[in-house]
């Protein structure tokens, strides 16, 4: 028979319902809107303002060979010479080897179109500024008449650095009294064309001024009539050829750490309560090591030195009493002088030893060392009467 919701229940049910409620309208009301939301990287898999995804279907309709690079540059092969890489705004910094193979793909005749304010990150000569100019939509004028600006007079872009100096094999082809934003380099045997921002291949961007014409310019060869092999840059906005290099340039490897230590600390806590109980066993006060040691602790603590001799003393005297049949109270020299002749003790020293127990207790103060001393000397002699003893049990 299906019974009601306990109030209890309803309680909860009600609490965590209000709870959602209110976290749903929270984040409709503090989530921020759309266009903040839009992503600044100008990649070619964006269709948003600042993607590029026009400019690249733009070449792919023209008949440019061109493909999408997610791979590190290191992995570049074929001629340089017939080859160009775009880099726009890359936001991932590159590895030693991928920073050494752009500067070897571009001093064997290489291309590369860089754009944004971190070229030094990958070329370290470039003389890019640090100071952030106004990122508003500006226009500006060709300064030379080269390829690149051929029938693009006037040009829109969002800077995002100036260029400072202008070396010998560099040339400013665009720019303003605020420095050049479009810069022309010739490293090695290559070349090297920099924007300072990535607005003339963007969606918002490639339809304004003459930013058509110019980024046609900046991706045809103008020395043969053969097109440049294209390869527009993924890899560092974060894309990558294979699922492990993706991971690797993420915090997923990290969660998964945390996942496990989690996991495992969930196991190993369920295990222990889950596990067998056993019970210790209780430590025996009865162990003749403990009984030794608290008995040698009471005497130096109450530095009854005396007392030890007399107790080992009284033992031997009770073990010579019954292995020689004499009483307890027979003169020293007579258990000697026994011992000598029913035991077939040579080596003497029974009387004396005896003698010095019956002297320690009248002596005042034992030091420790010589009641040690003359405690071993009786323990000897116990131990013989032992050892007489298990044999006399085993004949038996």
């Amino acid at each position: 028979m299906p019974t009601g919701i306990a109030a209890s229940d309803r309680k909860l049910l009600l609490a965590g319902g209000a709870t959602i409620l209110i976290f749903l309208f929270a984040l409709a009301l503090l989530s921020p809107p759309p266009e903040q939301l839009e992503s600044p990287v100008p990649s070619t898999y964006s269709p948003q303002s600042r993607g590029a995804e026009a400019s690249y279907r733009l070449l792919t309709k023209l008949g440019y060979p061109v493909r999408r690079w997610e791979s590190p540059p290191t992995e570049l092969a074929g001629d340089p010479r017939k080859a160009l890489l775009i880099l726009a705004e890359p936001t991932q910094p590159p590895a030693k080897a991928e920073r050494e193979a752009l500067a070897k793909f571009v001093e064997n005749g290489g291309h590369v179109l860089f754009t944004g304010a971190g070229i030094r990150n990958y070329f370290p000569d470039a003389e890019v500024s640090n100071e952030k100019p106004d990122p508003k939509w500006t226009s500006y004028s060709s300064s030379l008449p080269t390829r690149i600006t051929c029938d693009a007079h006037q040009i829109t872009l969002q800077p995002q650095a100036f260029w400072r100096l202008i070396g010998v094999n560099q040339f400013q082809l665009y720019g303003n009294e605020d420095g050049p934003v479009v810069v022309s380099w010739l490293p090695g045997k290559g070349s090297i064309l920099w924007w300072a921002g990535s607005t003339p291949l963007t969606n918002a961007g490639i339809t304004r001024d003459d930013n058509l014409k110019f980024f046609l310019n900046s991706v045809g060869n103008w020395h043969t009539k053969e097109a440049y092999q294209i390869y527009w840059d993924e890899y560092f906005h974060g894309q990558r050829s294979s699922l492990w290099a993706y991971v690797g340039k993420t915090s997923l490897a990290w969660s998964v750490l945390q996942l496990g230590l989690l996991a495992f600390a969930v196991l190993w806590t369920f295990g222990r309560r889950s596990g067998p109980v056993f019970v210790p066993a209780p430590a025996t006060r009865l162990s003749p090591l403990e009984f030794v040691d608290t008995l040698g602790g009471l005497y130096e603590r109450a530095g009854a030195a005396s007392s030890a001799i007399s107790i080992t003393a009284m033992r031997l005297r009770a073990l010579l009493a019954r292995q020689l049949a004499l009483p307890v109270n027979t003169p020293n020299a007579v258990f000697a002088e026994a011992a000598r002749s029913r035991l077939g003790w040579k080596d003497g020293g029974v009387a004396e030893a005896l003698q010095q127990a019956d002297e320690a207790p009248r002596a005042g103060k034992v030091y420790p060392q010589a009641a040690l001393d003359l405690v071993r000397k009786l323990e000897g002699f116990t131990a013989r009467l032992d050892v007489r003893s298990q044999i006399r049990k085993e004949k038996g």
